[in-house]
Order: C-alpha cells, then sequence, then structure tokens
C-alpha cells in the first residue's frame, strides 16, 4: 500500500535512509540523517510517501523544489529509497507515480533524477518510467575515497 509519511514513520524511513547512506553510493552524503531530521523532513513543502506491506514501511520517495529561488518553483526533484527486498517488484514504479501524480496536481512541470553513475539500476528504471537523461556531470560526487559521477535525469509531468 502506498500512502502518504506520517510522523511516525519517521524511524523506518531513517532506517532505509541510513542503510543506503552507509552502504553505498546511491547517495553522495556521507553522514547520516538523524530521526530529528527525517522527522523534519515530512511536511507538506516535501510530501513525502512510503510503501508500506503488512504494517511495515519498506520504502518511500519525496520531492522538493529542484533548486532555490523562484523561477524554479515549477521544477522538483525527487528521492526514492527502498528496502533490498523490495527491488524489482514493482514498488518503486508505484511510488513514483504516485510521486509524479501528486506533484502534477501540485502545479509542477519538470521532476529531476540525480542519479549515481555508479546505479545503471536506477538509470534505467528512472529510463523505463519516462525519464529522459539530460547529462552527466563528471565527478561531482565524492565518497568512499573516489569521485562520482552524477546522471541528471527529467521528465515531463
Amino acid at each position: 500500500m502506498i500512502r502518504r509519511a506520517i510522523p511516525a514513520d519517521a524511524p523506518a524511513i531513517a532506517r532505509i535512509w541510513n542503510q543506503t547512506i552507509r552502504a553505498t553510493t546511491i547517495t553522495f552524503n556521507p553522514t547520516e540523517k538523524t530521526l530529528a531530521e527525517v522527522a523534519a523532513a515530512l511536511n507538506d513543502e516535501t510530501p513525502c510517501f512510503v510503501f508500506e506491506h503488512s504494517g511495515q514501511v519498506l520504502g518511500f520517495a519525496r520531492y522538493f523544489q529542484f533548486r532555490g529561488g523562484e523561477g524554479y518553483r515549477f521544477s522538483c526533484e525527487h528521492t526514492i529509497l527502498l528496502a533490498n527486498q523490495l527491488h524489482g517488484k514493482g514498488a518503486g514504479r508505484a511510488l513514483l507515480a504516485a510521486l509524479c501524480d501528486h506533484a502534477k496536481t501540485a502545479g509542477m512541470h519538470t521532476m529531476h533524477a540525480a542519479v549515481s553513475a555508479e546505479n545503471p539500476g536506477a538509470v534505467a528504471f528512472h529510463t523505463a518510467c519516462g525519464f529522459t537523461t539530460l547529462a552527466v556531470l563528471p565527478e561531482v560526487g565524492f565518497k568512499f575515497g573516489r569521485w562520482i559521477d552524477l546522471v541528471l535525469m527529467q521528465k515531463r509531468l
């Protein structure tokens, strides 16, 4: 089931997010999220949805303004992360569809994905969901002692 995130989901979201931060280059951020940071991110300005199965939150997706400033108010970027057991089972597609529907209803014109080039599965996933690659930004991320390229993708809503 996909639903809007509530404050009680913060520990599960933090667990998924922090596992990704610790173990992968999916995110370039090396600093784990605190429970307070995750709870603060669950607000109407940055809508967040969760994938729940048997009462357990196993994935989340959120979107936020692409860049600061009034001129970017119709463009957003998203984050989508799943527990490992959900990969390839349709939960990501369902979460992203809910996110895109909400963003479109909220007046967003484009949604962007900033994907680690070390995650070709995410590039393929976004392509299958209607995103196109705009650019590869060489060596803009740094994690685990190495430089990492970023694939910038976009979908018109």
